[in-house]
């Protein structure tokens, strides 16, 4: 219940050349992703993959595959963008397939949307289709009829229909 307040750890002091060294740096725990950043002054060639969230604020000429993308105002995707969402400021010439895409005002986009949600802002810019990606939905099991026996002087018949959702998959 009462414990001794913990003082904070003293800070390394600087090597006198200036160089640091690699333990110095911050690393994120394991399981935790961070953004990584394409700057305004690269340009890339070739496909991007990973779990993790990328912003692109240069140029890439190639596919990005990763969980989120955000491209910037000075962002240009020369390629297919394949993600759960994505955000675009600047421009993205080719095919977006994403759970969640927002175009925003600045936005530039020249290939088509497969999207679940899509969101554009007024003073975007979108050239392509928006193709709405559908889930599979479960299909109807119908059970098929009973034999049915023919009673004579029946006057009413009542039919039951029944359908059963397939197991999710």
């Amino acid at each position: 219940m009462f414990s001794k307040p913990q003082s904070p750890s003293p800070t390394p002091p600087a090597p006198a050349n200036g160089v640091t060294s690699d333990s110095q740096f911050h690393t994120p725990p394991p399981g935790k992703k961070t953004t990584s950043l394409i700057s305004g002054d690269l340009k890339l060639e070739g496909t991007i993959t990973g779990g993790s969230e990328v912003q692109i604020d240069g140029s890439i000429t190639g596919d990005v595959r990763v969980e989120k993308v955000t491209v910037g105002e000075s962002g240009h995707v020369d390629g297919g963008v394949f993600a759960e969402a994505v955000e675009v400021r600047g421009r993205i010439s080719g095919s977006i397939t994403a759970k969640q895409v927002r175009l925003y005002g600045g936005a530039h986009v020249e290939g088509d949307i497969t999207h679940e949600q899509l969101a554009i802002e007024t003073g975007a810019f979108f050239q392509g289709r928006s193709l709405r990606l559908q889930r599979a939905a479960p299909q109807a099991q119908i059970t098929p009829p009973r034999p049915v026996q023919r009673a004579e002087g029946v006057d009413h018949v009542e039919a039951r229909i029944e359908a059963r959702a397939a197991p999710a998959a």
